[in-house]
């Protein structure tokens, strides 16, 4: 039902001929997403392989799972559209950092800045942004680490450069991201009730917080530091 008021809503905002046309060049489009889901794979394989390291030299594994997403078409659309940007393969490429996305959830808060760091030290990758949600949370209560990254994929006979939104959590921030997105979108909230859910959400994501404070101290005096 969502996607079908997705493409009404992109039916009524984009002219006719300019879907037309999007619809028409398909070729160079999947041309461009295989790119990115490209440049997803390296920058999932280059967490794994960290990973394997950690795991031979640490006993232990800093990671605990990597997800992968690769935006809609539908959705690209409707954020140039939305971002009154040329709806253009060029626009695309040039303004958008989150047509692929990797989010990787930690057990530790430490494990997160060790593994930005051993990402960013690597040659072939470039660090365009930096929004650090952890030191300076959202408003509602959000709290993770924000990358766009830049990294090269060597097709056949070409090398192109792709952007990479790289996100990084602990579990407890992956578990209160999850459910906070799930009850924002709840209908039938009065502004009383919509206004005691964000208290609510917000009172968690503390919680949560100190959650991941308590169990990095312990952690810490474990292993003596």
């Amino acid at each position: 039902m969502e996607h079908e008021v997705v493409q009404a809503q992109l039916s009524e905002m984009l002219d006719g001929d300019l879907m037309k046309s999007f619809r028409e060049n398909m070729a160079p489009i999947r041309a461009l997403m295989s790119r990115y889901r490209c440049a997803m794979m390296e920058v999932e394989t280059k967490f794994k392989v960290l990973n394997e390291q950690f795991s031979l030299e640490h006993d232990r594994n800093r990671i605990e799972s990597i997800k992968t997403r690769l935006k809609s078409m539908d959705s690209i659309l409707e954020k140039l559209h939305r971002r009154k940007l040329p709806i253009t393969l060029s626009s695309m490429e040039e303004n958008l950092n989150d047509v692929a996305g990797v989010r990787v959830i930690c057990s530790f808060v430490d494990d997160i800045y060790v593994l930005v760091d051993c990402l960013l030290r690597q040659d072939d990758v470039t660090l365009l942004q930096v929004k650090d949600y952890i030191k300076h949370p959202k408003a509602n209560g959000y709290r993770s680490l924000h990358l766009i990254i830049s990294i090269p994929i060597f097709l056949q006979e070409e090398t192109h450069y792709m952007k990479v939104e790289v996100q990084l959590r602990t579990i407890a921030m992956d578990f209160w991201a999850s459910l906070e997105h799930q009850m924002r979108y709840k209908k039938n909230l009065d502004p009383a009730g919509a206004a005691k859910l964000a208290a609510d959400l917000g009172e968690c994501a503390d919680i949560s917080a100190m959650l991941d404070q308590r169990m990095q101290d312990i952690k810490n005096h474990i292993e003596g530091n």
